[in-house]
């Protein structure tokens, strides 16, 4: 072995492996949005999966054949599925090259076959990632040529067999893409409105708020209709996979097509659902793309898309969760954009009692536009926006004393007692002349709570006794600090502009002024003064 073979041997060693799978298993990837990774990874878990480790949008896990078309068919929050062909170190991309060249491709591929490569780069070496692409199907073309004399060609759209190639600074791993065109690409959606929400973010909101169709769902901004669709997918347990047109791994050499189609028609695990999904827009085209949506998925039944601007919106008659994705002021851009989500938290307080609301959004000051406090937040990307997700719960009563009882009020009964037990602040606020209802002024006093709260923390920190006065140039005294013991060297003195002693603040005299300024610390300060001592009004020159 030549020096130069031997060297990227040495790089081209696999990774420290895994814990090794069973017979017939293998090791798979599922790549999903920052955020959703541990959603994805309950999805495998209860689709049977072994070996899960959660990464960085990532997930690995280990099953055979038919757990890689189920994740594929299945999965809600994976936006594609990857199977390793090989893991290796390279400093170079001519380490890549050597890397890839020897596997033996003649398994995956033929002369006649097409193929693509994609490739995800997060390295300082490896900074263009078309350029490893190119270095990755350079390889696999000359092994060809140098074996069989002909190469097989490259084709971008719909190709036989798909790579990725992923590198994270040196670590490089060459997989075989099982899903083909991303997985948030269900096949119900006909048309869509401007910036809508991708399918996969979707359903890992409605799975991160614990709903499985146990209540009404509510949607008052829908869209083209995304949430309700995917909601009722979950509700009912349907795979999303089952509106798609195929898989990468349809067109793989070892297709078992038998197997593929009796997962397909398996429907033992769908399940009936007995409340109702309500989309609403005040986009009247909106809506009529959302209606095609719905009826291309086949869920007129169970989704009733209606036009009726969120303004309008009353309380529900049902227990009700209600997920919205409200325009952030990127793409879609309001008129009044802050407008728009102090509207949503006024009607979730007074049209929406007792259920709980989930708000996506990105801008922090839309937020704070809502006036309420978010009892969770979760982190998501929405594409490259870095957004939250808040959960709104609404109560009737006080909602630290519900907490501290340990118990959520579930019954009319409960409910009028609670309610009239804090009437006499709505009154109180009524004999002081506000205009306010029961929930503002519990804002109110929670706000001025926390001011003062904040003020003795300060007062605590800094060692005063008591708040701090206006001071003034005429002898008012500063907060008195406390000291441990009383002797006459230890008490409190005067804090003025001279350094801490009971003095009046010095004044500085006509001989401190010279040529224009005064003398301040051993250093002449240059000043444009006038002449006032004879008040001719001049500025003094050098």
């Amino acid at each position: 072995m030549s020096m130069e073979n031997k060297q990227v041997a040495e790089v081209t060693t696999p990774l420290p492996a895994r814990e090794a799978p069973g017979k017939g298993q293998f090791e798979m990837i599922a790549k999903t949005f920052q955020g959703l990774e541990n959603v994805l990874a309950e999805e495998l878990t209860q689709l049977g999966a072994n070996n899960i480790q959660v990464g960085r949008r990532m997930v690995s896990f280990t099953g055979d054949q038919e757990m890689l078309y189920r994740s594929n068919f299945c999965l809600r929050t994976a936006i594609r599925v990857l199977k390793p062909i090989k893991h290796f170190r390279a400093t170079s991309a001519d380490e890549v090259y050597e890397a890839v060249k020897s596997i033996d491709w003649s398994q995956y591929l033929t002369n006649e076959t097409t193929f693509a490569v994609d490739s995800v780069v997060y390295s300082t070496e490896f900074r263009h990632s078309k350029f490893v692409a190119y270095k990755v199907k350079d390889a696999i073309v000359d092994q060809f040529r140098e074996r069989t004399g002909n190469r097989p060609n490259i084709r971008v759209s719909n190709p036989d067999i798909q790579l990725n190639m992923h590198i994270a600074e040196f670590d490089c791993t060459l997989s075989l893409d099982s899903s083909g065109e991303s997985l948030h690409r269900r096949g119900y959606r006909q048309e869509a409105v401007e910036a809508p929400l991708n399918e996969v973010l979707a359903a890992g909101i409605i799975l991160m708020t614990g709903w499985r169709g146990e209540t009404d769902f509510i949607d008052p901004m829908c869209g083209s209709g995304t949430l309700p669709i995917e909601a009722a997918l979950i509700a009912r347990n349907m795979a999303p996979g089952l509106f798609r047109q195929g898989y990468a791994f349809e067109k793989w050499p070892d297709f078992d097509r038998e197997l593929f189609e009796q997962i397909y028609n398996d429907d033992s695990q769908e399940r009936e659902f007995g409340h109702k999904i309500y989309g609403y827009d005040n986009n009247r085209n909106a809506v009529a793309i959302a209606e095609r949506n719905v009826k291309a998925a086949g869920l007129t039944g169970d989704i009733t898309i209606q036009f009726q601007d969120f303004a309008d919106f009353t309380q529900p008659q049902e227990k009700s969760i209600l997920v919205t994705n409200p325009p952030y002021g990127e793409r879609l851009k309001p008129e009044d954009l802050l407008g728009l989500y102090k509207m949503i938290g006024t009607q979730f307080k007074k049209q929406f009692v007792d259920n709980e609301a989930w708000v996506l959004s990105y801008r922090e000051e839309c937020f704070d536009a809502i006036g309420l406090k978010a009892s969770l937040k979760v982190p998501l990307y929405n594409g490259s926006l870095e957004c939250e997700l808040r959960k709104y719960q609404m109560f009737s009563g006080r909602y630290n004393e519900l907490r501290s009882e340990g118990r959520e009020i579930k019954t009319d009964e409960e409910r009028r007692q609670m309610a009239e037990k804090h009437r006499f602040k709505e009154r109180r606020a009524v004999k002081q002349g506000l205009d306010e209802t029961d929930e503002e002024f519990e804002e109110r006093m929670s706000l001025r709570r926390r001011e003062d709260r904040v003020a003795g923390d300060w007062r605590r920190r800094e060692g005063f006794d008591e708040r701090p006065r206006r001071l003034g140039w005429g002898g008012s005294e500063r907060p008195r600090r406390r000291f441990d013991n009383d002797d006459d060297e230890q008490k409190p003195r005067r804090f003025n502009r001279d350094g801490g002693d009971d003095r009046k603040p010095r004044r500085f005299d006509r001989d401190d002024r010279r040529d224009g300024g005064f003398r301040k610390g051993g250093r002449d300060f240059q000043r444009g003064t006038r002449d006032f001592n004879k008040g001719k009004g001049r500025r003094y020159e050098d």
